[in-house]
């Protein structure tokens, strides 16, 4: 066998040197810290507590918070939505990967992931998921 890639005899690790090892004395003096005024040399120096700081958060916008941006700017499809509330409507659906299924009906509610729209004929409300819808038609 080769003892490069199989020593018969691996050395333990070195221990690590703590914090508050000794060092080596050093030939330059100590420096002295400057005297405190009013203080005499000896004398303990009594703590200063710092004065209580409080935080406050800044104020956030509503329209930073997602909601109420998405629901106002039309450029997001739930505001585009609202516009178009009481109007009737064919929404296609995908299901899965490549199923299109499609309801017709007024729409009468927009939420941030839902829409509601009442089934042609009946009083029934239906919420549909926003996020599988692949088409709308407006009707005039």
């Amino acid at each position: 066998m080769y003892p490069y890639f199989y020593p018969s005899y691996i050395a333990p690790p070195q221990k690590a040197a703590s914090a508050a090892a000794p060092t080596a004395p050093s030939n330059q003096p100590a420096q002295e810290l400057p005297p405190v005024p009013g203080k005499t040399p000896g004398q303990p120096v009594e703590p200063v507590t710092p004065a209580p700081v409080t935080v406050q958060p800044p104020p956030v916008s509503l329209s930073q918070e997602g909601g109420p941006t998405v629901m106002s700017d039309i450029g997001f499809t739930q505001a585009y939505l609202k516009t178009q509330i009481g109007k009737k409507v064919r929404i296609e659906f995908l299901i899965g990967t490549n199923v299109l299924t499609d309801r017709l009906g007024r729409l009468t509610d927009v939420g941030i992931s839902y829409i509601i729209i009442e089934p042609e004929g009946t009083d029934d409300k239906m919420l549909c998921d926003i996020y599988s819808i692949k088409f709308i038609t407006f009707f005039a």
